[in-house]
C-alpha cells in the first residue's frame, strides 16, 4: 500500500488575516476556496483508485493498493487543481505514519512540494 497525506500550506495564516482584519466576506471566500480545492483533490485521488479516508479542512489522506506511484505526476495534478490560489504539500509513504512524517518534511523544507519517506533517508 502507498499512503498519501496532503495538507494546505499557510491556510491558517490566511484565515487569521481575515479574522484580524475583521473581513467576514474574505473569511467566507477563503473557507469556500479551501473546501472546493480540498474536495477536488479528494475526488482526483478517488478517480485514481485511492481509498480516501480523510478529507476535512485543508487536509486529505488516502491509500492506493500499489507498490509505487509516480509522485511527480501526482503532484502536478494536485497543482493543476490548486492553481495560483493555494499550495499544498504532500507526503508519501508505505504507512500512514510514514506519509505524515514525509508531509512534515515537505513542509519544513519549503512547502508546496511532494516528498517520499524513502527520500528523507537519515534526515529524520
Amino acid at each position: 500500500m502507498i499512503y498519501v497525506t496532503i495538507d494546505g500550506d499557510d491556510i491558517g495564516r490566511k484565515l487569521a488575516s481575515c479574522y484580524l482584519s475583521n473581513r467576514v466576506e474574505a473569511l467566507r471566500a477563503t473557507k469556500n476556496l479551501v473546501d472546493r480545492k480540498t474536495q477536488e483533490i479528494s475526488e482526483l485521488l478517488s478517480s485514481m483508485g485511492y481509498e480516501v479516508f480523510f478529507c476535512a479542512a485543508d487536509g486529505i489522506s488516502g491509500a492506493l493498493s500499489a507498490d509505487e506511484i509516480d509522485m511527480e505526476s501526482l503532484y502536478q495534478r494536485i497543482e493543476d487543481i490548486s492553481g495560483d490560489e493555494l499550495t499544498f504539500s504532500v507526503g508519501v509513504g508505505n504507512s500512514l505514519r510514514e506519509s505524515y512524517v514525509a508531509l512534515l518534511y515537505a513542509k519544513s523544507s519549503g512547502k508546496a512540494q511532494i516528498c517520499g519517506f524513502e527520500s528523507i533517508g537519515g534526515h529524520v
